[in-house]
Parts: C-alpha cells; sequence; structure tokens
C-alpha cells in the first residue's frame, strides 16, 4: 500500500449520475477504490474488498482523466477509500476547480480535503469521531427493524447541521420500504434516499 497517497487501486472509473442520498441526479466523475475491512452482507460491490485484485494507479492519472468531463465534482467510493492517504488526491482535484465527494463508512482515520462527506456508517466498524464531526450527510442503510436504533445511535452523534437520510437495503426494498415510509412521516428529520441510478440501470 502506498502510505503517500500517490497511488490507489482503481476498481473502476465512470462518468454518470449520483444515484444516492443529498446530491442524487448531479453529473459527477466516479472513482471506485478497492479494499474494505467492513465486509457488510449487504453491499453491492463485494468485488472491492480485496484490493489486491487492482492495479496501483498514478493518481495525476485519475486527476487528468476527471478533468476532462463537463461536471466539475467527483465522488470517490469504494470500497473504503479512508484506507489510503487521500491528502494528494483531493488537493490536484482541488487545483482543477474540481468539488470532492467522499462516500465512507467513517472506519477509518479522515485524510483529504473534501467539499462533502457522506458517512454510511456499519455495524462492527464504529465511525472515527473526527469523520462524525465533519460528515455534511448521514446515510444509514435499513434492512430491518433493528436498523433503525442503528441510524438513531448515529444521528445522535453528528452535528447539528448533517442532513439525515434513510436508504431502503435494495435487496430488502419491497419489504421495507413501507415501514421507512412511515418512520420518516413520524421523524421527519429524516429524508429518504434511494438508489435511484438502479432504477435507471445505469452505473
Amino acid at each position: 500500500m502506498d502510505k503517500k497517497g500517490l497511488y490507489l487501486p482503481v476498481v473502476e472509473e465512470f462518468y454518470s449520475l449520483q444515484g444516492e442520498g443529498y446530491h442524487t441526479g448531479k453529473a459527477a466523475w466516479f472513482i471506485r477504490v478497492g479494499g474494505c475491512e467492513v465486509g457488510c452482507s449487504f453491499c453491492d460491490e463485494m468485488r472491492t474488498w480485496d484490493a489486491t485484485k487492482y492495479p496501483l494507479v498514478d493518481v495525476d492519472e485519475i486527476v487528468e482523466r476527471a478533468a476532462q468531463k463537463p461536471a466539475r465534482a467527483v465522488v470517490v467510493t469504494g470500497g473504503e477509500p479512508l484506507l489510503y492517504n487521500m491528502g494528494p488526491l483531493c488537493a490536484k482535484m482541488h487545483e482543477h476547480g474540481i468539488h470532492c465527494f467522499l462516500e465512507t463508512s467513517g472506519s477509518q482515520p479522515l485524510s483529504g480535503d473534501w467539499d462533502w462527506i457522506c458517512l454510511s456508517p456499519k455495524y462492527g466498524a464504529a465511525p472515527k469521531p473526527e469523520i462524525l464531526a465533519k460528515a455534511n450527510e448521514l446515510k444509514v442503510i435499513i434492512g430491518s427493524e433493528e436498523d433503525f436504533i442503528w441510524a438513531e445511535e448515529n444521528a445522535r452523534k453528528v452535528s447539528k447541521n448533517c442532513l439525515l437520510f434513510l436508504q431502503p437495503d435494495w435487496n430488502r426494498c419491497n419489504a421495507i420500504i413501507g415501514r421507512l415510509v412511515n418512520y420518516i412521516l413520524e421523524h421527519p428529520q429524516w429524508r429518504v434516499s434511494l438508489q435511484t441510478h438502479k432504477y435507471m440501470q445505469i452505473l
């Protein structure tokens, strides 16, 4: 692993619309990095877990490709991006006027200067305090009744300005969506997040 963050194990890069959370519908360049130590049963990107399967790519190359796209935004996701030093990537993106959005479980120390942090906490890997404090958006996956309790536990730890989202587990969406809607009606501080890219059948 490159501790300096000058090379990252890239699973894929693509230009698409953000499908989830606050920025749903916005165009962005997506960078998916390999490696994750959480291992959620509902993960829809299990292929990312083993970072050794993917080549280390020079951050300058990643930035160069992102800079060629009309949207001045990148979404860095995984896997878990914070397994790596994200400082160089963010700094170089900002040099090109590109905003940097992070998708993280919060299980690793924060690195990088982010314009937006989406925190999606997972069981067994409690988010780091510095990420809870800086998260712009809390997005909790809901697949069972216990997940609402988990959502509220994390909501009490984020800042008062953090936006709160509940997102149905895609594999249990039909079974849980009614309960999720009723929960938000009863607790209107929350908003619903849907994986709209899956409905649109895009990346």
